[in-house]
């Protein structure tokens, strides 16, 4: 090894020691004729002294030294005087009296300082990633992904798990978001795709008698991107057979409260997970995967704004699923009129057609709402929603969908807003009883999750004339406002599986095309099976206090998708687009 040590880990019991460490200068500075040099690994940082009485030779080398240098350093471990000890540092107090001095590497001036506590263009951040690793705050982060990884290894080892890799290159699975495509040289005009998850290769793992099954799998989703959302990711995949929910459950929340115990000294809400449905959580607050860390209900007024005397609560409620629905906001009486356009606009984004408010000032109610109410319906809503002096009233009336996502984003706003949000706590909980359907704009069935999810088997029998109604066997983990993942008891009877299919509008023909691999394997003896899955870089977002998974992920893309530092997407040579058989046409 070139360094006897790192920079991390030297202290006052190693004075008198010669030692060699290897890394980059943070700083140079020179005092009265001495240079002193902080030398950085990823383990910490140590200052090093260069004395005028050294060497000639290496105190000339040490004059020409710049930042971001790499060298190797050999000395005495002295420590520091008294009084110029740094307590904010491990290694403060000591520092290395240089011996010897080699620069291993020089660099150019860097596009941003490496050090610096103002905030950096994300931008030239990611362009320069390799860079940007080196600051404190990322290498704090790809540790503690890596400290993750350890954990959910060692947690489903435990559990009696197999870790089975499973390919990137398959056939389309449709589950629900855009895949990207691979193109065959050997097989022209045919494709692979990448897998948005191992859904249907886990599941034939259980065929295949691999009883208990852990992977994490580095899946693929050509989709529009957000904050916790990547176009590559990486998720811990896990299946098991001759299970039920509560069995899935129990092994996949033990390994969440084992990261959460070992890389988080926050403790859990309510001091346990607990368990809500999703009718309770979306009626409540308008969210399947609402933050709890704050109590802002949304109330149902439907049944008081019948005949209310405001033609647009009215005209909601004859509305197929119509409702009127309110938020509370202690202390929003003071919010400003720009502050309430701004909510607006965040409803109508969600296709809400505005937001109707009332503020309740000292001085009295107002609102442009006022002049409709019928007399008695203002006091109706106050007992409803307990709306008193110096809160605010914001209202949803649309569909259930419409003011669901409304709602619910306004409620997060006034969170934030008002700071309501306990940051000291984790809100770990299950959703449970989705729904199995859900209704596209055009009135087709699709499913929730995914068309392997079971559904109930005693609503089964309903589905042709009431298919909304009927709820799947699946369960969502939530924790802190994001949806960690989800799972469900899966269909291992190919009857049941054809009929699912039939329901979604897939013909026989499509089944057989599409899905045929999976519903001849279970033709041969398939066992009751289930599963989770939940997103690795979201779970380390939310550990590392971070606003983004770029910020936990070595390579990420940009919200645009595009890879800034290798330039990716980027064109392909016209010889190898020829050797494919593919031609691409310029737009006109």
């Amino acid at each position: 090894m070139l360094r006897t040590h790192t920079c991390g880990e030297l202290t006052a019991k190693n004075a008198g020691s010669s030692v060699t460490l290897c890394g980059w200068v943070n700083t140079r500075r020179d005092h009265g004729g001495l240079i002193f040099l902080d030398v950085r690994d990823r383990y910490g940082l140590t200052q090093v002294v260069v004395h005028p009485e050294t060497e000639k030779k290496v105190f000339a080398l040490a004059e020409t030294i710049r930042p971001e240098w790499v060298i190797q350093v050999t000395g005495t471990v002295s420590k520091r005087l008294k009084g110029s000890e740094n307590p904010k540092m491990p290694t403060g107090e000591i520092e290395i009296n240089v011996e010897k001095l080699e620069i291993l590497s020089r660099a150019k001036t860097p596009p941003f300082e490496i050090d610096s506590t103002t905030p950096v263009n994300e931008e030239l951040r990611l362009q320069y990633r390799y860079l940007d690793l080196r600051t404190a705050k990322m290498q704090k982060n790809i540790a503690l992904r890596s400290k993750v990884f350890q954990i959910i290894r060692q947690y489903f080892t435990e559990q009696d798990c197999l870790e089975i890799d499973t390919p990137c290159l398959i056939k389309g699975t449709p589950e629900g978001a855009r895949e990207y495509i691979v193109p065959s040289r050997v097989y022209p005009g045919n494709f692979f795709v990448l897998p948005q998850s191992p859904q249907q290769l886990k599941q034939l793992c259980m065929v295949g008698g691999l009883d208990r099954y852990f992977q994490i799998a580095r899946c693929f989703r050509d989709e529009d991107l957000r904050g916790d959302r990547q176009p590559e990711f990486l998720q811990l995949d896990f299946e098991m057979s001759f299970c039920e929910q509560a069995d899935v459950q129990r092994i996949i929340q033990g390994s969440i409260e084992k990261i959460l115990k070992e890389c988080s000294s926050k403790k859990l809400k309510w001091g346990k997970v607990e368990t809500f449905t999703w009718q309770h959580v979306m009626d409540t607050y308008g969210s399947d995967k609402p933050d709890l860390r704050f109590d802002l209900p949304i109330v149902d007024v439907s049944d008081i704004s019948k005949g209310c005397g405001f033609k647009v609560f009215e005209e909601a409620l004859m509305l197929k699923s119509g409702v009127v629905r309110a938020l509370r906001v202690p202390g929003g009486a003071e919010l400003s009129r720009s502050e309430i356009d701004t909510w607006t606009a965040l409803a109508r984004e969600l296709r809400a057609k505005g937001l109707a408010y009332i503020l309740f000032k000292e001085d009295g109610p107002q609102s442009p709402l006022l002049k409709f109410f019928k007399d008695g319906y203002l006091e109706q809503l106050q007992k409803a929603t307990g709306a008193k002096t110096g809160d605010a009233l914001f209202f949803g009336a649309d569909t259930v969908k419409i003011v669901c996502a409304s709602l619910g984003r306004i409620r997060l706003e006034a969170a934030k807003r008002f700071s309501l949000i306990d940051e000291s706590t984790h809100a770990l909980f299950w959703v449970t009883e989705f729904p199995m359907f859900e209704e596209n704009d055009d009135g087709s069935l699709t499913f929730s999750h995914h068309p392997f999810t079971s559904p109930n088997i005693d609503e089964w029998k309903r589905r042709k004339e009431a298919p909304l109604s009927v709820h799947s066997i699946c369960y969502d983990l939530v924790l802190d406002g994001y949806e960690l993942g989800s799972g469900s008891i899966r269909i291992h009877d190919p009857i049941l599986q054809s009929e699912v299919f039939e329901m979604l509008d897939i013909s026989p023909e499509d089944q057989k095309k599409r899905f045929g691999h999976i519903l001849e394997a279970f033709s041969y003896g398939a066992p009751p099976h289930g599963g989770f899955a939940y997103g690795i870089d979201r779970v380390v977002m939310i550990l590392a206090g971070e606003p983004n998974i770029r910020e936990v992920t070595p390579f990420p893309k940009d919200q645009k998708a595009k890879d800034l530092m290798l330039g990716a997407p980027a064109p392909v040579p016209a010889e190898q687009l020829k050797e494919l058989e593919i031609q691409v046409e310029e737009k006109i």
